[in-house]
């Protein structure tokens, strides 16, 4: 069973950058679309971006287009989420997931219920 491994949050002030990294074990993440998903204090994890496996098609919330890039580099098994000109509401734990049905289409690379393995989450703090 695949295990998504996140890394790269800290502690940054607002307008700068950060990059997040998303490996695995016990599988190539490379066979597998890949969800990046967040969780501040007090709300429900919602939806960042997310990309086939592929990386022909690219999703990405209202609220980070623009700001954020997700990519990939399936010869290291990576996902990366490029996240520029932070802002103090970007701040929470961040996560990469994937599907146990390895792909997903449309609408499903969204949608939180279509991801089954779920990493430990990263910390990303902006301060104002």
């Amino acid at each position: 069973q695949i295990q998504p491994v996140e890394s790269g949050g800290g502690l940054v002030q607002a307008g700068d950058s950060l990059r997040l990294s998303c490996t695995a074990s016990g599988g190539r993440l490379s066979s597998y679309a890949v969800g990046w998903f967040r969780q501040a204090p007090g709300k429900e994890r919602e939806f960042v971006a997310s990309l086939t496996w592929s990386a022909y098609y690219k999703y990405y919330a209202d609220s980070v287009k623009g700001r954020f890039t997700i990519s990939r580099d399936n010869a290291k098994n990576t996902v990366y989420l490029q996240m520029n000109s932070l802002k103090p509401e970007d701040t929470a734990v961040y996560y990469c997931a994937a599907p146990r049905a390895f792909g997903c289409s449309g609408n499903d690379c969204t949608d939180r219920a279509s991801y089954d393995y779920w990493g430990q989450g990263t910390q990303v703090t902006v301060s104002s």
